[in-house]
Parts: C-alpha cells; structure tokens; sequence
C-alpha cells in the first residue's frame, strides 16, 4: 500500500476485498485505501469493481503477491498513457515468461493473434488502461482475465504498448494450479479467435467447458484443503438461496408447467428425476444459466457466516442437486472455497439436455447407503487421507435431500425446514436466519499463511 501511494502518478488506491479472512482490509484503510468488498470472488471480478469504482483517467493494476518492486513502476505505467501514445500497456518483468506462458499462451498467440506475439508476458497482472477502454471490456472471472483483456483491448482497437519494469519477485503456484490456468487460457483465446472469425471452434470450447467442469471434481477440492481439518457444507437451493434454481430457470426459459410435474416426488429414483429435469433445458444457451444463478436472491447474512467459518478455519463448501454452471457462481456470490453439483453438457455453449452425476455424491462402496446423496460428499473428506483428519463438519440444509447430510454431520442446522422430518435428527438446530448462527462460530483460527494463500488467489488490488 505504501508502495503505491509513494508514487507521484498515483492519485488514489483502491483495494478490492474478495471478503479477506486476515486483516488485509484495516490494514489498506490504515495506509490511507479505500476498500471495498468485491461483488464476487475472482480476480476478474474485482478488477472490474475496482475499475468502476476508480476516479481517474487511467487505473494500474498491481499483483498482490509482488516483491521486490522498483521505485516509480506506476508512473511508467502511465507515461505512455499520459503522453497519448497508448490506450492499454503491459508491464514485461526482467524474468521470463513461466510454464503456463511459454507452453500455452505464446503459442496460441502466434497461431490465432500474430500480431499480438511479440508481448513477452501476456499473462502478466501488472496493467495500466484508460479507465474508458477498461468499462468497454468484458472481464473472464478467472485466470484467463489478463490474456482477455488483452486481446480484447486490440480487437477494439486500442493502442498497445510493453514496457519493462525490471525484474521482481513472483510466487510460484501448485502444479494443478498451473493445469487449470493452462485450461482457462487457451479457453479465453479460442474463444477469442471464434469471435475474431479466425476458427470454427464449437467442439473445442465445448471440450474445455469439460476440462473447466472437471476443476469441481473433489480430487482437485482435496488437494486445496491445506491442513484444514475443519468443514462447513452448505445447500444451495432454499438455504443459501431463497429460490430453487431449478425453478428459476423454468421460469426463465418457459419450462415451469414441465418442472412442476417433476418436482418434489419423493418415490422417484433421483438419478431418472434429474435427467429429466436436465431435458427440459436443452437447447438454452449457457449464458442464460449464468445470468439466472447471479440473479438468484441469496439469503441474508449467508456471506457474514461464510467470513467468520473462514476465519475459524473451516473449508467451506456449496453443495448441490442442481448444476455446477450456477452452483459455482453462487459459490463465488458468497465467498465459499468450492461448489460441488451435478455437470450439464454444453455442445457450443447450448445445453444437450444430458447431465452428469459428480461422482462424490455416489456412495465409497457401491451398493452402501443411499444411491446418491450429499452424506456421501462428507464421508469422502473423512477418507481422505492425504491430509490431517476431518475433526469436525457443519451442515446446513432446508430439505429432504439433505436429510443424510444433516444426520452425517457433527454439528446441523436446518434453516426454514421444508419438511418435519428434518427436526427429528438428533441434535438438529431449527433455524430462520443465518445470523443466528453468528454466536455459535468458534474463535478464529485462521493463519497467516493460509490467509496469505487465499489473497494471492483470489485478491488482487486495482
């Protein structure tokens, strides 16, 4: 923070919290930031609030998980801009390009954007932009947002420069951190070609919407535990939203009557149900999903709960019956560290009609317990034994779909029940709003490294 306000070009700084579980926030407002709370997690997320909430012509952006910076980066940045010579520039650092750089994002560059290849680090976070051309362009939500923006930025005609900035220090990510930004780039640039009317790619983004689902696999969440051994798994439909999604988009693609009748049937076999659910969207565009789930009203004080779990060392989960395109954007509206739902198939971005039961919600040992349920999610945490122990879950649900979870778990609540049968779990706390639940969040017991990892995923400044 002292290091961008000790630059003479920096007019204000703006610090974007993806709802920090350390003291990031005071301590910005301290060196004399402004903070806000970003209106969803993900890098992309808080570059776009941070360039709506900007003041001046022109916005840098700046790494959080930056060391060794030079004096005056900053003004660099912004001479090009200042002197008219430019509309967008990327900072170049005196280090090469990393793995997902060299083996992914230069090699499509030259293929698809030529005229884009001689950029030495396309991936790089450090930018600076005319606060108009910024407000002109989408921002992707995850990895691929630099890249996007930068090819983004030339297709609508800006002028781009590089500059060098000398080197730095830069920590290094997880080699499955790594995949799945390979995946997210190479998605954002093919996507980016199909626009360009360089490439027919509609079985290829399809292919990457695959590998993209496959990032919710809980293999991949397992690995992202970091010795936290304790577990707070959440519905989505009716307890963290007010609405089922599933409703939501029948009522958005016309489809309620068909829904109504196969809804809420207790006798049905689940698997069947949701595959007939899954056919009333074919041929709904991807986006109309999307903008469903950031539309869906979520309960009030769901993301105060979910900071103070995070703050008490809980993972915190998002599970649901319904699909992981809006269970993972839900998970994000609350801050939550994974979602895991049932995956619909995309062919071109439209909806096949086909869906794919995730595999935790199926019984360890085929044949034991119920075909598929959410208990299953908590038994494969408690298996896990790449970690220290699973010492304690939380579970909060509204319906007899979570009824196995709520008796699995070690401390449930059931916010609003939909059905009496929820209140005879033993041990089982009947609630109506999520803010009783704030007294009973243990101490916290967050630690610095751990909150540290979070803000470099999930936290960038603007």
């Amino acid at each position: 923070m002292a290091y961008a306000l000790s630059d003479v070009a920096t007019a204000e700084v703006i610090v974007i919290d993806d709802s920090s579980v350390d003291d990031t926030a005071a301590l910005a407002r301290a060196a004399g930031a402004t903070v806000i709370t970003s209106t969803m997690l993900g890098k992309g997320a808080s570059m776009h609030d941070g360039a709506m909430a900007a003041s001046q012509d022109f916005v840098a952006y700046l790494d959080g998980d930056l060391a060794g910076l030079r004096p005056d980066i900053i003004s660099d940045l912004c001479r090009p801009l200042q002197q008219g010579a430019a509309d967008f520039v990327k900072a170049r650092f005196g280090r090469g390009g990393g793995r997902v750089t060299e083996l992914t994002a230069k090699p499509m560059l030259k293929v698809f954007f030529p005229e884009l290849a001689s950029f030495g680090q396309p991936l790089g976070g450090i930018i600076a932009a005319r606060r108009s051309l910024l407000l002109q362009l989408p921002f992707e939500d995850g990895y691929g947002v630099d890249i996007g923006l930068l090819v983004d930025a030339h297709r609508a005609g800006a002028r781009l420069v590089e500059i060098d900035i000398g080197s730095l220090e830069h920590d290094s990510q997880p080699l499955l951190d790594l995949t799945l930004m390979a995946n997210e780039v190479a998605r954002v640039l093919y996507s980016r070609a199909r626009a360009a009317g360089r490439l027919n790619v509609d079985q290829i983004v399809a292919m990457y919407e695959n590998q993209r689902q496959a990032a919710a696999e809980l293999d991949f969440i397992l690995t992202r535990r970091r010795g936290r051994q304790r577990l707070l798994l959440l519905d989505m439909d009716g307890t963290l939203t007010t609405q089922r999604f599933a409703v939501e988009m029948a009522r958005a693609s016309g489809q309620e009557q068909a829904l109504a009748a196969l809804l809420d049937r207790p006798t049905d076999d689940a698997a069947a149900r949701s595959e007939s659910i899954a056919s009333l969207f074919r041929f709904v565009h991807k986006q109309q999903f999307e903008r469903v789930a950031r539309a869906t009203p979520i309960r009030p004080g769901v993301i105060e709960f979910i900071n103070r779990m995070r703050r008490a060392g809980f993972m915190v989960g998002v599970l649901s019956d319904s699909y992981f395109v809006a269970a993972d954007i839900v998970r994000r509206r609350v801050f939550a560290d994974f979602a895991l739902a049932h995956t619909l198939h995309f062919d071109g971005d439209v909806c096949s009609g086909q869906v794919r039961v995730n595999p935790a919600f199926l019984p360890l040992v085929p044949g034991q317990g119920p075909a598929i349920c959410k208990s299953h999610v908590l038994a494969r945490f408690k298996a896990d034994t790449a970690g220290p122990p699973l010492l304690s879950c939380w579970a909060v649900g509204d319906n007899l779909n979570d009824l196995g979870l709520l008796r699995a778990a070690d401390q449930a609540f059931a916010i609003d029940p939909k059905s009496p049968e929820l209140a005879k779990v033993p041990g089982l706390r009947v609630i109506r709003h999520f803010e009783e639940l704030l007294p009973l969040v243990p101490l916290a017991r967050v630690s610095a490294a751990l909150a540290n990892t979070e803000a470099l995923q999930d936290a960038p400044s603007a």
